[in-house]
């Protein structure tokens, strides 16, 4: 009698085990940094008024940490621990810096302290929730893992360079130098970084914002924000933006049985496979998932905005229609600022956060809201957006380390869920700190600048309807080149960022930045002998230029952390 045959090996591919945030050594690591991320952030934003970007100085500190043969100290090698820390480290800075210190110094300035706590209640709800949406929707048609997020980029190829070394580390460490160097004499570099890194459109206009928002006062005599100029075209390129995320969170594609690379379904969607190598057209959030969870934003975005008016004791204060008025519009400002912020940040490294505050600012003050309901509706919404925009950069830079794992879509949406846990360990050891330092801090007259513009604006209120009339009026160019630009460009929001954000010089550094990456788009596609197409010119940018990009923005976080020593 024969032997029965042997069992057929399953010849599948096994998905690799992603590196734990809950890990023992990582979990120290991303403790001590989150704890550095937090003080920094913390110091920064109440002297200078500035929230850097500490996602590169954790990956170069978990690199360092990793070359040290002691024990498992040597696991911080892996370039997805270190992705991990520095998810971490960065999550802590900006929780400290503008979800949590800025929101709970507007009730302090006013003169109530009493609602600094019920205001850092409310504000870690935006924080969690801020998070929690970027985790649902990220990587899907609204918020694509394949845009440009400059700071992940910036972050993934600093970690790249020094696993590989060679070339790549010479040309990156190179343009940090530039980019460090070029911060020093106060050139804002970091913009040039992002418009190597960016969409094309989307960087033109924030050129051209940026350009106008420099000379418009000298050339015309007009002052652009006494004028409420940028506000009324964020306003009117913001609810085109709405209008377009809503529309994509139809899914319109149809039902198919192919996979998900040739069939032309999302991961996630009916008869969708799960490719087995990266595939840049396959998107992890499909059209139903998006529209969940922003869904799911909005409903945990009303409750946080009842449990505010609760702790903060506003009930007794306002009428029930009121009162229900409240709510709602605290909890679609939270939603409405995060997006805004979000798609601003995503194409352009840069996010309006307080320019958006200040726009719900002056619409509570048109509806007639009284101070104190007010300034909890301000902090709440300035709780949402730089954290949002921060998982953002982070996701982007662990999608960028992980694209060669077979098979890939498992070990990504693993590798995702261990950088959101090491995020909440930032996001609670940066509430720990702030929770600590900011009595001393408030005592010593050390408050975020932002939040004393804010409580400004919010005594003078408004004196006539100058505000507005021009806002209304600025609407309509902003939404008409939103609409001109589609989704995918976000012209009109970037156009508006640029002229809130007003940077010196910056204009200049990103129309230049955008003409070398032109140039050498067709230089590289002569040597071809193949013309790019139009609109194709970001395809054709060589590596070299996003390593330089990358290089750039590093170098210029690099300067920002360093003015630490400006605050102590």
């Amino acid at each position: 009698m024969s032997n029965p045959s042997p069992p057929v090996a399953d010849t599948a591919p096994q998905a690799p085990s992603h590196p734990r945030a809950l890990e023992p050594i990582t979990l120290v690591v991303t403790i001590l940094l989150s704890v550095l991320g937090a003080v920094i952030g913390l110091v920064l934003i109440t002297t200078l008024g500035i929230a850097p970007n500490t996602s590169v100085i954790g990956a170069l500190i978990a690199m360092l940490i990793g070359r040290i043969s002691f024990a498992a100290l040597a696991k911080m090698r892996d370039p997805h621990r270190q992705n991990l820390v520095q998810s971490a480290i960065s999550g802590s800075t900006f929780a400290a810096a503008n979800s949590l210190v800025t929101p709970i110094a507007v009730p302090f300035l006013l003169g109530r302290p009493g609602l600094v706590w019920p205001m850092l209640g409310g504000a870690v709800i935006g924080l969690a929730v801020d998070s929690w949406v970027l985790y649902r929707v990220f990587d899907s048609r609204l918020l694509p893992a394949s845009a440009a997020w400059p700071a992940g980029i910036a972050a993934a190829e600093t970690i790249k360079a020094g696993d590989e070394g060679g070339r790549k580390a010479k040309l990156l460490g190179l343009s940090a130098v530039v980019g460090f160097v070029g911060s020093l004499f106060k050139l804002p570099m970091s913009a040039a970084g992002v418009a190597f890194l960016g969409n094309i459109w989307a960087l033109l206009m924030f050129g051209v914002g940026l350009l106008v928002a420099q000379y418009a006062p000298s050339l015309l005599n007009v002052d652009l924000g006494a004028n409420y100029v940028p506000h009324g075209v964020m306003i009117g390129a913001g609810l085109v933006a709405l209008v377009q995320a809503v529309l994509m969170m139809r899914d319109r594609r149809p039902k198919t049985t192919g996979t998900g690379a040739g069939g032309g379904a999302e991961p996630g969607s009916a008869g969708a496979a799960t490719p087995d190598r990266f595939t840049p057209e396959v998107r992890t959030v499909d059209a139903r998932r998006l529209r969940r969870g922003l869904l799911e934003g909005l409903v945990l975005f009303l409750i946080g905005a009842m449990l505010i008016a609760l702790m903060g004791g506003i009930v007794s204060d306002m009428s029930g229609i009121g009162l229900a008025g409240w709510i709602l519009l605290a909890g679609a400002a939270a939603l409405v600022h995060q997006l805004i912020v979000g798609l601003a940040a995503m194409h352009s490294g840069w996010f309006p956060a307080f320019a958006v505050t200040l726009i719900f600012l002056i619409l509570g003050l048109v509806l007639g809201i009284p101070m104190v309901p007010l300034a909890l509706l301000v902090g709440y919404a300035a709780s949402t957006g730089p954290a949002f925009a921060d998982v953002g950069f982070d996701f982007k830079a662990g999608w960028l380390l992980r694209k060669d794992a077979v098979p890939w879509h498992p070990y990504e949406t693993a590798g995702r869920r261990q950088q959101y846990i090491a995020q909440l360990v930032g996001f609670a050891v940066a509430i720990v700190v702030v929770m600590i330092a900011w009595k001393p801090f408030f005592s010593d007259g050390r408050v975020p600048p932002v939040a004393q513009v804010y409580v400004d604006t919010i005594k003078a209120g408004l004196t006539d309807t100058h505000a507005l009339t021009m806002m209304a009026l600025w609407a309509v160019p902003g939404a008409l080149v939103q609409l001109i630009g589609g989704s995918s460009r976000q012209m009109g929001v970037l156009l508006a960022t640029g002229l809130l954000v007003a940077t010196p010089q910056a204009g200049w550094l990103v129309l230049a930045a955008l003409a070398v990456r032109v140039a050498y788009s067709r230089w590289k596609a002569r040597q071809r002998g193949t013309e790019p197409a139009p609109g194709e010119t970001q395809a054709e940018a060589d590596n070299d230029l996003a390593l330089v990009g990358a290089g750039l923005v590093a170098g210029s976080s690099l300067n920002d952390v360093s003015q630490i020593y400006k605050a102590v």
